[in-house]
């Protein structure tokens, strides 16, 4: 399940437990689109709690809405990932790098309080 929830005007906090099957995908998905509707230059914490490679329905979502997804990143410029693998940190790194004006950066589940001072910085 993935929760999404806003933490204060301009930034929202993701919550992944577990795996993501189609119809938990799309209300994610809907979900993010519409808490980040006007956001500028918008922040996100992404907590991974527990990753489980999402179903194949899930994935087909995803890729359905790929032009969308590139719309609703302009809206981000800094991402915090908190996961327990490095993996995934660099994972999020290397997407984040792949788009203009957004920057990614890992850190481990324990470290939350270093990434919310991150997300602060200027």
């Amino acid at each position: 399940m993935l929760t999404v929830e806003p933490h204060g005007a301009n930034r929202l906090d993701l919550t992944l437990d577990g795996k993501l099957d189609t119809e938990g995908m799309k209300a994610a998905l809907d979900s993010l689109m519409a808490k980040s509707e006007g956001m500028e230059h918008g922040k996100m914490l992404y907590r991974i709690n527990e990753f489980r490679v999402p179903t194949f329905g899930a994935l087909a979502v995803e890729f359905s809405r790929v032009p969308s997804l590139f719309r609703l990143a302009r809206r981000f410029d800094r991402v915090a990932v908190l996961a327990d693998k490095e993996w995934i940190q660099k994972v999020g790194e290397i997407e984040g790098a792949l788009m203009p004006g957004l920057t990614v950066k890992g850190f481990d589940l324990d470290e939350s309080d270093d990434a919310e001072r991150w997300l602060e910085e200027t």
